[in-house]
Protein backbone atom coordinates (compact mmCIF):
# COMPACT_ATOMS: atom_id res chain seq x y z
CA UNK A 1 0.00 0.00 0.00
CA UNK A 2 1.61 3.42 -1.13
CA UNK A 3 1.14 5.89 1.67
CA UNK A 4 2.95 8.97 2.96
CA UNK A 5 6.33 7.25 3.89
CA UNK A 6 6.70 5.14 0.77
CA UNK A 7 9.98 5.25 -0.51
CA UNK A 8 10.22 5.63 -4.25
CA UNK A 9 13.03 4.07 -6.83
CA UNK A 10 14.01 4.23 -9.86
CA UNK A 11 15.31 2.68 -12.65
CA UNK A 12 17.60 4.51 -15.66
CA UNK A 13 18.54 3.15 -18.58
CA UNK A 14 17.40 2.13 -22.95
CA UNK A 15 15.74 0.51 -23.49
CA UNK A 16 14.17 -0.72 -20.39
CA UNK A 17 11.10 -3.29 -20.44
CA UNK A 18 10.31 -4.88 -16.93
CA UNK A 19 9.11 -8.34 -16.87
CA UNK A 20 8.86 -8.91 -13.07
CA UNK A 21 5.97 -11.30 -11.74
CA UNK A 22 2.96 -10.16 -9.74
CA UNK A 23 3.25 -12.96 -7.61
CA UNK A 24 6.96 -11.93 -7.12
CA UNK A 25 6.58 -8.76 -6.44
CA UNK A 26 3.47 -9.61 -3.22
CA UNK A 27 6.62 -11.61 -2.33
CA UNK A 28 9.05 -8.11 -1.73
CA UNK A 29 6.46 -6.29 -0.57
CA UNK A 30 5.54 -9.06 2.64
CA UNK A 31 9.19 -9.02 2.84
CA UNK A 32 9.06 -5.01 3.55
CA UNK A 33 10.60 -4.04 0.19
CA UNK A 34 9.66 -1.41 -2.50
CA UNK A 35 9.06 -1.65 -5.23
CA UNK A 36 11.16 0.27 -7.85
CA UNK A 37 9.76 2.41 -10.54
CA UNK A 38 10.76 1.73 -14.17
CA UNK A 39 11.14 5.20 -15.91
CA UNK A 40 12.94 3.30 -19.58
CA UNK A 41 14.55 4.95 -22.17
CA UNK A 42 16.82 7.54 -20.57
CA UNK A 43 19.78 7.93 -22.89
CA UNK A 44 23.44 8.75 -21.89
CA UNK A 45 22.76 12.52 -22.78
CA UNK A 46 19.49 12.50 -20.93
CA UNK A 47 20.58 10.84 -17.48
CA UNK A 48 22.04 14.19 -16.24
CA UNK A 49 18.19 15.40 -15.76
CA UNK A 50 17.04 12.12 -14.98
CA UNK A 51 19.27 12.23 -11.83
CA UNK A 52 18.05 15.61 -11.15
CA UNK A 53 14.61 14.63 -10.97
CA UNK A 54 15.50 11.81 -9.10
CA UNK A 55 16.91 14.48 -6.49
CA UNK A 56 14.07 16.79 -6.28
CA UNK A 57 11.76 13.96 -5.94
CA UNK A 58 13.78 12.76 -2.58
CA UNK A 59 13.79 9.44 -4.49
CA UNK A 60 15.84 7.31 -2.07
CA UNK A 61 17.78 5.16 -4.88
CA UNK A 62 17.62 3.84 -8.38
CA UNK A 63 19.26 1.91 -10.34
CA UNK A 64 21.20 2.05 -13.82
CA UNK A 65 21.53 0.00 -16.58
CA UNK A 66 23.11 0.22 -19.90
CA UNK A 67 23.95 2.54 -21.54
CA UNK A 68 23.97 4.92 -18.58
CA UNK A 69 26.01 3.06 -16.09
CA UNK A 70 29.33 5.51 -16.80
CA UNK A 71 27.80 8.64 -17.92
CA UNK A 72 26.05 8.59 -14.46
CA UNK A 73 28.84 9.42 -12.72
CA UNK A 74 29.63 12.50 -13.11
CA UNK A 75 26.22 13.62 -11.76
CA UNK A 76 26.27 12.04 -8.54
CA UNK A 77 28.52 13.05 -5.44
CA UNK A 78 30.40 9.95 -4.34
CA UNK A 79 32.01 6.40 -5.48
CA UNK A 80 31.90 3.12 -3.72
CA UNK A 81 35.80 1.73 -4.04
CA UNK A 82 34.76 -1.09 -6.20
CA UNK A 83 32.70 1.57 -8.54
CA UNK A 84 35.16 3.65 -8.85
CA UNK A 85 37.53 1.56 -9.72
CA UNK A 86 35.32 -0.28 -12.07
CA UNK A 87 34.23 3.07 -13.63
CA UNK A 88 30.65 2.67 -13.77
CA UNK A 89 27.67 2.14 -11.85
CA UNK A 90 23.95 0.21 -11.16
CA UNK A 91 22.71 1.12 -7.94
CA UNK A 92 22.59 4.71 -6.47
CA UNK A 93 21.38 5.55 -3.02
CA UNK A 94 20.45 8.49 -1.27
CA UNK A 95 22.05 9.23 2.02
CA UNK A 96 20.54 12.97 3.23
CA UNK A 97 20.94 15.05 0.12
CA UNK A 98 24.07 12.97 -1.14
CA UNK A 99 23.54 10.46 -4.14
CA UNK A 100 25.86 7.84 -3.61
CA UNK A 101 27.35 5.32 -6.74
CA UNK A 102 27.86 1.38 -5.92
CA UNK A 103 28.26 -1.54 -8.69
CA UNK A 104 27.04 -4.75 -7.73
CA UNK A 105 27.67 -6.31 -10.89
CA UNK A 106 31.14 -8.16 -9.70
CA UNK A 107 30.03 -8.74 -6.14
CA UNK A 108 26.31 -10.32 -7.10
CA UNK A 109 28.36 -12.87 -9.83
CA UNK A 110 30.72 -13.99 -6.89
CA UNK A 111 27.87 -13.76 -4.01
CA UNK A 112 25.82 -16.28 -6.33
CA UNK A 113 29.35 -18.60 -6.41
CA UNK A 114 29.69 -18.20 -2.47
CA UNK A 115 26.17 -19.58 -2.59
CA UNK A 116 27.65 -22.85 -4.01
CA UNK A 117 30.40 -22.97 -0.99
CA UNK A 118 33.18 -21.13 -3.25
CA UNK A 119 35.50 -18.58 -1.65
CA UNK A 120 36.58 -16.19 -3.50
CA UNK A 121 39.41 -15.32 -1.21
CA UNK A 122 42.51 -17.06 -2.28
CA UNK A 123 41.16 -18.71 -5.44
CA UNK A 124 41.87 -18.93 -8.82
CA UNK A 125 39.59 -17.22 -10.82
CA UNK A 126 39.63 -17.42 -14.91
CA UNK A 127 37.49 -14.81 -16.26
CA UNK A 128 36.70 -14.82 -20.18
CA UNK A 129 35.55 -11.05 -21.44
CA UNK A 130 37.05 -7.99 -20.27
CA UNK A 131 33.84 -5.51 -21.00
CA UNK A 132 31.05 -4.31 -18.76
CA UNK A 133 30.88 -7.61 -16.88
CA UNK A 134 34.31 -8.83 -17.08
CA UNK A 135 36.13 -5.93 -15.81
CA UNK A 136 33.21 -6.31 -12.82
CA UNK A 137 33.85 -9.38 -11.93
CA UNK A 138 38.19 -9.24 -12.06
CA UNK A 139 38.27 -5.74 -10.32
CA UNK A 140 35.62 -7.49 -7.45
CA UNK A 141 37.60 -10.66 -7.45
CA UNK A 142 40.79 -8.55 -6.76
CA UNK A 143 39.13 -6.66 -3.84
CA UNK A 144 37.32 -9.72 -2.16
CA UNK A 145 41.25 -11.45 -2.22
CA UNK A 146 40.87 -13.72 -5.09
CA UNK A 147 45.15 -15.43 -5.26
CA UNK A 148 44.87 -15.33 -8.93
CA UNK A 149 42.53 -13.58 -11.45
CA UNK A 150 43.89 -14.61 -15.39
CA UNK A 151 41.39 -12.77 -17.68
CA UNK A 152 41.10 -13.09 -21.56
CA UNK A 153 39.93 -10.68 -24.02
CA UNK A 154 40.18 -10.19 -27.87
CA UNK A 155 43.10 -8.58 -29.15
CA UNK A 156 41.57 -5.45 -30.37
CA UNK A 157 41.78 -1.80 -30.07
CA UNK A 158 40.99 -2.04 -25.99
CA UNK A 159 43.69 -4.34 -25.30
CA UNK A 160 46.41 -1.92 -24.79
CA UNK A 161 44.14 0.29 -22.18
CA UNK A 162 42.92 -2.64 -20.58
CA UNK A 163 46.33 -4.27 -19.83
CA UNK A 164 46.98 -1.03 -18.21
CA UNK A 165 43.98 -1.10 -15.85
CA UNK A 166 44.47 -4.58 -14.83
CA UNK A 167 48.19 -4.30 -14.31
CA UNK A 168 47.13 -0.66 -11.86
CA UNK A 169 44.93 -2.84 -9.74
CA UNK A 170 46.74 -5.76 -9.64
CA UNK A 171 49.30 -3.09 -7.70
CA UNK A 172 46.62 -1.57 -5.89
CA UNK A 173 45.31 -4.79 -4.53
CA UNK A 174 48.58 -6.97 -4.68
CA UNK A 175 46.47 -9.69 -6.74
CA UNK A 176 48.35 -11.51 -9.24
CA UNK A 177 46.25 -10.34 -12.23
CA UNK A 178 47.05 -11.36 -15.62
CA UNK A 179 45.72 -10.62 -19.48
CA UNK A 180 45.90 -12.49 -22.72
CA UNK A 181 44.21 -13.02 -26.33
CA UNK A 182 41.46 -14.89 -26.05
CA UNK A 183 42.63 -16.76 -28.81
CA UNK A 184 45.51 -18.26 -27.12
CA UNK A 185 43.57 -21.80 -26.64
CA UNK A 186 46.68 -23.07 -24.84
CA UNK A 187 46.88 -20.57 -22.15
CA UNK A 188 43.11 -20.20 -22.05
CA UNK A 189 42.86 -24.17 -21.45
CA UNK A 190 45.68 -23.57 -19.19
CA UNK A 191 43.84 -20.92 -17.17
CA UNK A 192 40.62 -23.05 -17.50
CA UNK A 193 42.00 -26.53 -15.84
CA UNK A 194 43.93 -24.34 -12.95
CA UNK A 195 40.85 -22.39 -12.21
CA UNK A 196 38.49 -22.75 -9.21
CA UNK A 197 35.68 -20.32 -10.19
CA UNK A 198 35.72 -20.14 -13.96
CA UNK A 199 33.61 -17.04 -15.96
CA UNK A 200 32.41 -16.42 -19.07
CA UNK A 201 31.44 -12.95 -19.33
CA UNK A 202 30.77 -12.26 -22.84
CA UNK A 203 28.02 -12.67 -25.77
CA UNK A 204 29.06 -16.17 -26.81
CA UNK A 205 26.10 -18.36 -26.23
CA UNK A 206 23.45 -15.59 -26.46
CA UNK A 207 21.66 -15.49 -29.51
CA UNK A 208 22.76 -16.08 -32.56
CA UNK A 209 25.96 -17.89 -30.54
CA UNK A 210 23.77 -20.07 -28.89
CA UNK A 211 25.41 -23.52 -29.81
CA UNK A 212 29.00 -21.66 -29.21
CA UNK A 213 31.25 -21.90 -26.14
CA UNK A 214 34.44 -20.02 -25.20
CA UNK A 215 34.94 -22.99 -23.13
CA UNK A 216 35.68 -27.11 -23.70
CA UNK A 217 34.14 -29.57 -21.89
CA UNK A 218 37.48 -31.60 -21.22
CA UNK A 219 38.86 -28.84 -19.43
CA UNK A 220 36.04 -28.11 -16.78
CA UNK A 221 36.34 -30.66 -13.74
CA UNK A 222 34.48 -31.47 -10.58
CA UNK A 223 35.42 -29.13 -7.74
CA UNK A 224 35.22 -26.03 -9.87
CA UNK A 225 32.11 -23.45 -10.03
CA UNK A 226 31.44 -22.32 -13.31
CA UNK A 227 29.09 -19.23 -14.15
CA UNK A 228 28.19 -17.71 -17.16
CA UNK A 229 26.83 -14.24 -17.44
CA UNK A 230 24.12 -14.69 -20.31
CA UNK A 231 20.91 -14.93 -18.97
CA UNK A 232 19.06 -15.80 -22.15
CA UNK A 233 18.75 -18.85 -22.43
CA UNK A 234 19.55 -19.51 -18.97
CA UNK A 235 21.54 -22.62 -19.90
CA UNK A 236 23.99 -22.15 -22.31
CA UNK A 237 26.39 -24.37 -24.32
CA UNK A 238 29.02 -23.75 -21.28
CA UNK A 239 26.54 -24.78 -18.86
CA UNK A 240 25.52 -27.71 -20.66
CA UNK A 241 29.30 -28.72 -20.90
CA UNK A 242 29.69 -27.85 -17.49
CA UNK A 243 26.74 -30.03 -16.15
CA UNK A 244 28.41 -33.01 -18.12
CA UNK A 245 31.52 -32.55 -17.02
CA UNK A 246 30.40 -31.52 -13.05
CA UNK A 247 31.01 -28.57 -11.66
CA UNK A 248 28.34 -26.83 -10.05
CA UNK A 249 27.31 -23.95 -12.42
CA UNK A 250 25.79 -20.52 -12.01
CA UNK A 251 23.28 -18.48 -14.62
CA UNK A 252 23.23 -15.19 -15.46
CA UNK A 253 19.68 -14.97 -13.76
CA UNK A 254 21.23 -16.13 -10.67
CA UNK A 255 23.50 -13.56 -11.04
CA UNK A 256 21.50 -11.20 -11.83
CA UNK A 257 19.10 -12.40 -8.86
CA UNK A 258 22.05 -11.41 -6.14
CA UNK A 259 22.88 -8.58 -7.45
CA UNK A 260 19.38 -6.80 -7.38
CA UNK A 261 19.65 -8.51 -3.11
CA UNK A 262 23.18 -6.51 -2.74
CA UNK A 263 21.07 -3.38 -3.80
CA UNK A 264 18.25 -3.85 -1.72
CA UNK A 265 20.95 -4.70 1.11
CA UNK A 266 22.68 -0.82 0.42
CA UNK A 267 18.97 0.30 0.00
CA UNK A 268 17.34 -0.55 2.79
CA UNK A 269 19.95 -2.42 5.51
CA UNK A 270 17.81 -5.59 5.41
CA UNK A 271 18.39 -8.88 3.66
CA UNK A 272 16.06 -9.95 0.68
CA UNK A 273 14.44 -13.39 1.11
CA UNK A 274 16.39 -14.72 -1.98
CA UNK A 275 14.58 -18.05 -1.81
CA UNK A 276 11.29 -16.97 -2.01
CA UNK A 277 12.23 -14.33 -4.69
CA UNK A 278 14.09 -17.10 -6.61
CA UNK A 279 10.46 -19.24 -6.02
CA UNK A 280 8.59 -16.53 -7.07
CA UNK A 281 10.71 -15.44 -10.12
CA UNK A 282 12.41 -18.44 -11.26
CA UNK A 283 10.22 -21.00 -10.15
CA UNK A 284 13.11 -22.27 -7.58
Amino acid sequence: MISGRTKAFALFGSPVSIRFPRHAQRVLRRARARLRLPVPRRRPSAIGAAVAGARAMGFAGFNVTMPCKAAVIEHLDELSPAARLMGAVNTVKREGDRLIGHNTDGAGLLRSVAERGFAVAGADVAVIGAGGAGSAVYTQAALDGAGRVSVFKRANASFGPTSQKIAALSERTGVNLTLADVADEAALERAVREADIVVDATRVGMAPLESQSNVREEWLRPGQAVVDTVYHPRETELLALAARAGPPRSTGSECSLWQAAIAEEIWLDVAMPVDRVREAVFGG
